[in-house]
This record gives structure tokens, sequence and C-alpha cells, in this order.
């Protein structure tokens, strides 16, 4: 008799754990077994939304932030002051070459070929002007635009998983025809970049000192 009660209690769970409806007969136990053997229904897999994409026009953004203004206006000051010393550069050879023009046919072939010479010299010199000038130009552009650029990756970052954001695309209007203007973030980036970085606190990049 001992020997039959676990067996009864056995039954008893099988049912309560599986709510057997069709109460199958004892001679068939194989029907509870089976269906706890039939494996889980995959999982189905997260539907991912569409992706949430706005456009930033970079080089607005530098150029129009509080400190791009100050540090294109130092690039500015330094093209004026080149510009002029190039205007005299200029006077002077324009005037080797009128008195050439007027003089040449009296003077000695000695006073000519010295002439000619000063300026062959002047207009060496000129060139050369204008070429290591624009150089300096073109590296303190991009001295600035690097330096202001790289400072603005975490506003540009921040803004974008405020706004949650799947990415943020340079505006590009040779490959952009059009883009939503709800859709572009310049504003806010320069807004950001501002609060980030005011004007009081700001310290220019150093520009390396030409060598002799």
């Amino acid at each position: 008799m001992s020997r039959l009660i676990p067996s009864l209690l056995f039954g008893a769970m099988l049912v309560t754990m599986f709510g057997l409806a069709q109460n199958p007969p004892a001679t068939q136990p194989t029907a509870p077994a089976q269906a706890a053997a039939q494996p889980a229904a995959p999982a189905q897999p997260a539907v991912i939304g569409p992706a949430k994409v706005a456009w930033l026009n970079l080089e607005q953004a530098i150029f129009n932030c509080e400190e791009g203004k100050i540090q294109f206006g130092e690039v500015q000051k330094f093209v004026d002051k080149k510009n002029s010393e190039l205007g005299a550069l200029k006077k002077t050879s324009d005037a080797l070459k009128n008195q050439l023009e007027v003089q040449g046919p009296k003077l000695t072939d000695e006073a000519r070929a010295d002439l000619e010479e000063q300026i062959e010299t002047t207009d060496t010199s000129l060139q050369r002007f204008q070429q290591d000038t624009q150089k300096e130009i073109d590296s303190r552009r991009m001295k600035a635009t690097n330096y202001i650029g790289r400072k603005m990756l975490p506003v540009i970052e921040k803004i974008a998983k405020e706004k949650g954001l799947s990415a943020v695309v340079y505006l590009n209007p040779s490959r952009d025809a059009w883009v939503d203007s709800s859709l572009i973030i310049t504003d806010e980036v320069i807004k950001g970049y501002n609060a980030a970085y005011p004007p009081g606190a700001l310290k220019a990049p150093a520009v390396p000192a030409k060598k002799p």
C-alpha cells in the first residue's frame, strides 16, 4: 500500500502542471511527456524602426560660430596685411617697367640691361611672395578649420543623441539636390557650440612661427 502513494501523488502533479483536458487513461502517460518535450518557439527578432537622419552644413557651422568668426577674422587681418605688401611690390614692379618703357630708347645698353635685371628680380620676388603668402593663408585657414571642427564633434554627437538620430550627414550641395530644412541642424550645432565654448573663454590655436 505504501508503494502506491508516491505514484498517485506524481499523477496528481502531472494533471496540475499540464492541465489535461481529455483525461487520457493512466495506461498512456506519454502524452504529457511529449508535450513537455516540444521545443520552444523561436524568439521573434526585434523590429527596428526607420533610421532618423539629419544634415549639417559643417563649413557654415565652423565659419558662423562665435569662435569661427574670431579665428577667421584673424586670418582676414593677415590677408589684408599681405595684400597691402603685395600692392607695394606691384607698384615697384610697375614703376620699373614704366621707366624702361619711357627711358629705354635713351638708356645705354648697360643701363637698360641693369633696369631689365631689376624688373626680373622684382617680378621673381613678387611671384614668390604670392606663392608663399597663399600657402600661409591656406595653412592658417586649415588650422582654424581643423581646430574648431575637432571641438565641434562632441557637440554634434550630443545633439544627435538628444534628438534620437541614427546619423548626421554633412550637407553637400554638389550631391544633395534637396533637403527638407527641418532636417538640417546647422543652426542647432552653432548654438550648441557657442554654449559649450563661450567667446570669453576662447583661446586661439597657436600659429607656428615661420622659419627664417
